[in-house]
């Protein structure tokens, strides 16, 4: 992806975010915002069903476009929950998907990223990418904990934040950290741009894992 190509890109990524959060605050309940909040996450799901020919998945979107629409129709549902639910269950399944590979017997899902782009990879290495697996599945675990504290105790627009806008700056800075800090205490460890690692997150995902 060429540098302006990558400006763009974040560009547009931070305008949906300060957008999201507005229509969150302001209109949470109305049709446009929960097709605009929930839309994106569908679409991904369903072409990734589509790709892969599984149906559990495209009927799972079906359902749940069809619940979405009925919900919208009917109104004086609370749509805050819907919201909530929606960002707990994507770091669930995150978080689960870091989790289940490090079950004895599977191979931990940075392990398998990181041979996809190392052509040296030391048993030190090994054991790295292992706790940084299991380091990625705490922090999804965590992402859901402060999520449920700031809606149970803090106002909705203060959790509409979090959810818009601390949540990906999150990630993004726990990634970035995490390469800078890498190579700061294991410096005999071959380097790979931060470029190549996404490549290698991609490439997991096309073999089909989330």
């Amino acid at each position: 992806m060429g540098r302006w190509r990558a400006v763009a890109v974040v560009t547009a990524l931070v305008l949906y975010a300060l957008a999201s959060h507005a229509l969150m605050v302001h209109a949470p309940a109305e049709p446009w915002t929960v097709g605009a909040l929930f839309g994106p996450l569908l679409v991904v799901l369903t072409v990734g069903g589509w790709k892969r020919r599984h149906a559990p998945t495209l009927v799972a979107c079906a359902g749940l476009t069809a619940l979405l629409a009925a919900i919208c129709a009917r109104g004086g549902i609370d749509v805050n929950r819907l919201y909530v639910l929606q960002h707990a269950a994507i770091h669930l399944v995150l978080g689960a998907t870091f989790a289940f590979s490090l079950r004895p017997g599977s191979k931990p899902l940075i392990t398998a990223m990181a041979e996809r782009v190392h052509e040296q990879f030391p048993p030190p290495m090994r054991a790295y990418t292992r706790r940084l697996t299991a380091l990625w599945a705490v922090y999804f675990g965590a992402m859901i904990v402060v999520s449920l504290l700031i809606y149970a105790l803090a106002p909705w627009s203060w959790w509409s934040f979090y959810c818009n806008l601390v949540t990906p700056l999150s990630a993004a800075l726990f990634f970035v950290g995490e390469h800078v800090v890498r190579y700061r205490r294991h410096p005999d460890f071959e380097r790979v741009s931060l470029a190549g690692a996404a490549r290698a997150w991609r490439a997991q995902r096309a073999a089909g894992t989330p």
